[in-house]
């Protein structure tokens, strides 16, 4: 019987799929977006900040994740929410920044008790949303192209089904066969995205999923991978990949699509890395040169590179200055060119120029 987009896919076959999808041309790709996500880990393994890695590049993915719903805000707007303590935030904002929350919890859940289950899918959406959001139990939800209305997909319906299929789904996670971990990822991302278990905030819940798969395979050491990048500039290519699969069983051009994915990010995440320590280092020869030496600390530059944003409460939070010295601090480096100052209701904010510039682009 011929796959039909408007009848509801209690069909969706379970994993593993019956084709091979372990093919010479997938295994060859899975060899080289598994060399550069390796070398990513390796570097984030050198970073002495962390914080550097968790706040930066997990906003910049939350920013970009949330993109790809629809879900606009500027690199500015985020950072300076993510810093000031304001209730003047716009709603997207709001929501990239809830994406944020929904990965740290999930990884931090996922230390605790290495397990992707859908008890930890439901925890994550819930935190996306702000809301008791569960599985889905109505029926109605289709996907349809937003300028024509045609119906290009329509998920399982009933909470039985939907729950079984999950079920499905984390037994193949935490299956112990011999199958690349790289080709598993994309198996696992068509599957969560075919269920669709939630009535909003699946596309957002099941790319956190990826990360937190990578993790749970020691692939990655922290969530830090631009993941959704690669997606935004392929979009067009993301969504009918996936309909080829659920539509025509395609499973290599999927597969492909998302190891492509995998390194591309890993190659970019890398880089990023690579050019925020490299002007870490700049800007301490710098301070170092131009600050006074009572002003001066590897610790206070380190400090103004965990988000572009700082404040002096920061400065008193990690013991580098009382209050009153930490105004002064931030002055100084005012004064030099490396901060410039912002009001943001009663707080002033200092903006950690270059580094941003290189956030955004």
């Amino acid at each position: 019987m011929a796959f039909d987009p408007r009848i509801p896919y209690n069909d969706l076959p379970p994993l593993p799929p019956k084709a091979d999808v372990e093919t010479k041309v997938v295994l060859k790709e899975a060899i080289t977006s598994g060399r550069a996500l390796a070398e990513l880990k390796g570097l984030g393994a050198t970073i002495p900040n962390q914080a550097l890695l968790v706040n930066s590049l997990i906003l910049q993915e939350a920013k970009a994740s949330s993109e790809i719903e629809n879900i606009i805000t500027t690199n500015d707007a985020l950072f300076k929410a993510f810093t000031a303590k304001s209730s003047q935030v716009d709603p997207a904002t709001k929501e990239v920044l809830r994406y944020r929350e929904a990965l740290w919890k999930g990884f931090n859940t996922m230390k605790e008790r290495p397990v992707l289950s859908t008890n930890l899918f439901v925890s994550i959406v819930q935190a996306i949303r702000e809301n008791q959001a569960g599985i889905r139990r109505m029926p109605g939800t289709a996907i349809a192209n937003a300028a024509t209305g045609e119906i290009l997909y329509t998920p399982p319906e009933g909470e039985a089904i939907i729950r079984d299929k999950l079920k499905n789904l984390e037994d193949f996670i935490h299956a112990g066969d011999d199958m690349d971990p790289l080709i598993k990822l994309a198996l696992v991302h068509y599957q969560f995205e075919a269920i669709h278990p939630f009535s909003d905030g699946n596309g957002r819940t099941g790319r956190i999923v990826n990360i937190l798969f990578l993790v749970l395979h020691g692939l990655l050491d922290l969530p830090v991978l631009y993941f959704s990048k690669s997606i935004i500039k392929r979009k067009s290519d993301y969504y009918r990949l996936l309909r080829q699969v659920s539509e025509q069983g395609l499973w290599e051009p999927w597969i492909l699509y998302m190891l492509k994915a995998v390194e591309d990010t890993a190659v970019f995440t890398r880089e990023r890395i690579l050019a925020i320590r490299a002007l870490m280092i700049e800007t301490m020869e710098r301070a170092k040169k131009e600050l006074p030496a009572r002003v001066y600390s590897k610790e206070l530059i380190e400090l103004l590179f965990r988000q572009p944003y700082t404040k002096g409460q920061f400065l008193v939070d990690t013991g580098i200055a009382k209050r009153q010295t930490a105004a002064e601090y931030l002055r100084e480096l005012e004064k030099i060119g490396i901060l410039k100052a912002y009001k943001i209701g009663k707080e002033t904010l200092y903006l950690n120029v270059e580094l941003y510039g290189l956030l955004s682009r």
